[in-house]
């Protein structure tokens, strides 16, 4: 019998990395294996990866000697950043130079790189239209990683340029689902005026990104968008209101106001969903819902996203 081929995934006990380790461990007759990598093997989630038989490797995105180790051996690679652990721009170009370097020092044959758009291509920093932050971005979180595709790419790897949408689980971790207002009605804030937003669940990034990986020749040296439906805030909001069975209303509030809602990273955001609002025919057409699809048949809609997790989504004002 063959070998198989492994794979790492960095960030393996996060939302990504972990869709993908669940994704190639449920398909034992891939032909694939996966070492899964975090900086704590000692961690709960790592824990529970390696009960399930998963082999942890313990590697530092800052480090570039223990990400050659740790990809050693690996027909390739899952990369990513995670950008709110740190608001550094600049570190994260700094770790995707770190894995592409590691991935090139060990000759590894494909590596998919989750990215998002440079939106500095289409909003100049010198453009008026949204504010530049940290003084020289538009959307950072963003910037750096369209960015960092240089990285990888000037290296001459056989990369892939993975694409992804926003996470329908942002609805339950990072505060994004609907809010009661002060009249205890619910209501869906996103400053998307009437235009669709691209989003996935976090676990068909990690089957789309495994589709990717195995049909490795006929994406490498591409950028490859998914989502798993694009749609407005209306619609999201109609979503809602029939899963929850309560009215959900769509709240479209304007970019100024939302980029002064004072949490961490609100400027960000309200600068992203601008960048997503005002070129939304270019960002949905980076997202073909019918490749997604053939990456991952098990796609799911936000409908059917919403029927397993609606309990999850916290409500409170």
């Amino acid at each position: 019998m063959a070998e198989k081929k492994i794979i790492a995934v960095v960030g393996a006990t996060g939302a990504q990395g972990g869709g993908l380790v669940r994704a190639i461990v449920n398909e034992p007759a891939s032909g694939f294996t996966v070492r899964a990598l975090t900086r704590d093997t000692g961690s709960d989630k790592a824990k529970a990866l390696a009960a399930l038989g998963i082999e942890m490797v313990a590697a530092n995105l800052d480090d570039v000697e223990s990400l050659q180790r740790a990809f050693t051996g690996c027909y390739g690679v899952f990369c990513l950043t995670n950008y709110w652990e740190h608001f550094s721009p600049e570190k994260e170009v700094a770790q995707a130079r770190a894995m592409a370097q590691a991935a090139k020092h060990v000759e590894v044959r494909h590596v998919v790189w989750s990215t998002l758009e440079d939106t500095r291509r289409w909003v100049p920093v010198t453009d008026q239209r949204m504010p530049t932050l940290m003084g020289k971005y538009k959307v950072p979180h963003f910037d750096a990683k369209g960015e960092a595709e240089a990285e990888f790419s000037k290296l001459g790897l056989p990369v892939t340029f993975l694409l992804t949408s926003f996470y329908w689980e942002n609805m339950i971790f990072f505060g994004m689902g609907p809010k009661k207002g002060p009249d205890g009605r619910l209501a869906l804030i996103l400053p998307m005026g009437d235009k669709k937003l691209p989003g996935i669940a976090v676990e068909d990034i990690g089957k789309c990104c495994f589709g990717i990986f195995k049909r490795g020749q006929d994406f490498i040296g591409k950028t490859v968008g998914i989502a798993g439906e694009h749609l407005t805030g209306q619609e999201m909001a109609a979503a809602l209101t029939e899963a929850l069975g309560k009215p959900v209303t769509y709240n479209a509030v304007p970019f100024e106001a939302y980029r002064k809602f004072g949490f961490p990273g609100a400027d960000d955001l309200g600068n992203m969903f601008q960048f997503k609002h005002d070129f939304n025919e270019v960002f949905c057409g980076a997202r073909d819902l019918a490749l997604s699809r053939s990456l991952n048949p098990s796609l799911q809609t936000f409908e059917q996203w919403l029927v397993q997790n609606k309990g999850r989504i916290p409500l409170e004002s």
